[in-house]
């Protein structure tokens, strides 16, 4: 299976969908809300994707001060590729875009929560979620 990675190519927001909803990230994500894809597309500091034959089978989108900390914010394979390389090979892109004291975080998938720990993550026990439409208290 012979796939080109590349950072930061133009990505479209039905290419983006499409590689998400061939993924099982997907059902997680607001896909029907193209504004909000649009916005996730235009405003992600690092996209790396993974072309088969014309086609995306791979996309890493991540917000990084380049510094300190980036968070990969979605990490989707195409079910058809899954298991042959292509999300770690992502990872390492990224990890080569950003600085050396750089730290990426992310919060997992339910379905990839036993995928990170073999790749090298280690797991972190106070990550911490708030919606924008829940109220400070």
């Amino acid at each position: 299976m012979k796939i080109e990675y590349k950072v930061n190519p133009p990505i479209t927001t039905d290419e983006f969908i499409e590689v998400l909803k061939n993924s099982t990230l997907g059902e997680r994500r607001p896909i029907d809300d193209m504004e909000c894809i649009k916005g996730m597309v235009e405003n992600a500091d690092i996209i790396i994707t993974a072309t088969q034959n014309d086609k995306i089978v791979g996309v890493a989108r991540a917000v990084t001060d380049f510094h300190y900390c980036c968070y990969l914010s979605d990490l989707a394979v195409d079910k058809s590729c899954q298991k042959s390389g292509v999300g770690k090979k992502l990872i390492e892109i990224v990890q080569a875009q950003i600085g050396e004291k750089c730290k990426i975080i992310l919060l997992s998938a339910p379905q990839a929560v036993e995928y990170y720990p073999k790749i090298g993550f280690f797991q972190h026990q106070s990550a911490w979620v708030i919606k924008s439409t829940d109220l400070l208290k």
